[in-house]
């Protein structure tokens, strides 16, 4: 194995941690008013991550049920946007 695959090797991994880490999980502290704008927004920008996660498993879910309302369905949609946004502008690039 030369340095570069190596390189590149250790580089796949450390991304795929990283990606790992960011993917949604049970929620064991949940607050009394639900998930509010911040998680909506947090769950947005993971939205990818957490999808493919949850076809995998049944204890990953990539919208979380007990939110505060309209504030979490704002939040989730904006996250949405700040992560396929740039993705779809760089996809049209020349």
């Amino acid at each position: 194995m030369t340095r570069r695959s190596g390189a590149a090797l250790v580089a796949a991994v450390g991304v795929l941690l990283l990606v790992g880490a960011c993917a949604a999980g049970a929620n064991t502290g949940q607050s009394p008013s639900g998930a509010n704008f911040w998680w909506g927004l947090w769950h947005g920008m993971i939205l990818p991550v957490t999808f493919i996660v949850s076809l995998f498993t049944d204890t990953v879910s990539i919208y979380e049920v007990d939110n505060d309302g309209n504030w979490y369905d704002f939040g989730f949609m904006l996250g949405i946007a700040l992560f396929s946004g740039p993705v779809i502008a760089g996809s049209r690039r020349r």
